[in-house]
């Protein structure tokens, strides 16, 4: 179980130029990614714009993930749902096609109470086998899970065996950290705080980063579960322009239009989600990527 430390990517789903998904592209990200020495890797989660898959492309990815990365990585499957049912299914035929583990998004719009997310979660890991971690992510589904349902289900179901946590409060995941047993895997659902949650004894990170610098990720968070910060902080200060960047509008517009720029898939989005609206976010955005690019080719981080 204490593989999952490290940075797992949450993987982008390229599209086509007429919006289908872009296998040929996954594949070759998903080697990139493995050739990098990532950890593991998340496909359709809210980096991989899964609100706009359909059923049938959602179980499509995640077995052409598993298919691609032939066992060299772990493959945590985004499965989540604000219905349990479709949870459930999802999840199922996550296990079913060989995922490693499955990442369970809080049930979003409908804001169950701390009741209901517990007989959710309970729901969906009584229905596999294959280790549950949770994903508590308020500013995106309204409801936070609190760090007591989360201990509860820790005890209640031995497959619930981490969280990413995401609430984006240090408080929350120092508690977490230290009402969870030794076992229980804590990983940041953000880049920009995956140092301070590892410093607290958390195990690593979910990242939006390393879809474009996954080498440099690996880097920054073993050293500091290796306990050398002067690398770690490092690395840390290099990548805090991008880690801002990713955020200059909403992910993944961001990260997948810098991945574009570098070659690794189109810039193309399904609506909702659209390309940049800012032509000065788009100018920081190349600046800082440029930036860093011209580093790594020339050694200097």
């Amino acid at each position: 179980m204490h593989r999952y430390r490290g940075v797992y990517t949450a993987l982008v789903t390229p599209f086509t130029d007429i919006g289908t998904v872009d296998y040929q592209a996954l594949e070759r990200i998903v080697n990139q990614q493995i050739e990098a020495g990532i950890d593991g890797l998340v496909p359709c989660g809210t980096t991989g714009e899964s609100p706009t898959l359909s059923h049938e492309e959602h179980d499509r990815v995640i077995a052409q993930t598993i298919k691609y990365a032939a066992g060299r990585v772990p493959v945590i499957a985004g499965t989540g749902s604000n219905a349990t049912t479709e949870a459930i299914r999802l999840s199922q035929h996550a296990e079913d096609s060989g995922a490693d583990a499955v990442l369970l998004v809080n049930p979003y719009y409908n804001k169950p109470t701390q009741k209901g997310l517990y007989l959710h979660f309970k729901a969906i890991a009584d229905s596999v086998k294959i280790p549950c971690i949770l994903y508590n992510i308020k500013g995106r589904t309204g409801v936070n899970l609190e760090t007591d349902t989360l201990v509860r289900l820790e005890n209640e179901c031995s497959n619930i065996v981490a969280v990413k946590e995401a609430s984006g409060s240090l408080e929350q995941m120092k508690d977490v950290i230290e009402k969870t047993s030794d076992d229980f895997m804590v990983l940041s659902g953000d880049d920009n705080l995956a140092l301070d949650l590892i410093r607290m004894g958390g195990d690593g990170v979910i990242s939006v980063a390393s879809n474009l610098f996954p080498s440099e990720m690996v880097r920054m968070t073993h050293a500091a579960l290796d306990g050398n910060w002067e690398e770690a902080d490092k690395l840390g200060e290099w990548f805090a322009p991008f880690f801002s960047a990713c955020f200059i509008e909403t992910n993944p517009i961001p990260i997948k239009t810098a991945m574009a720029r570098m070659g690794w898939c189109r810039e193309s989005f399904r609506l909702p989600m659209c390309t940049l609206e800012s032509s000065e976010h788009r100018r920081k955005l190349f600046s800082v990527i440029d930036q860093m690019a011209e580093d790594v080719k020339e050694g200097r981080i």
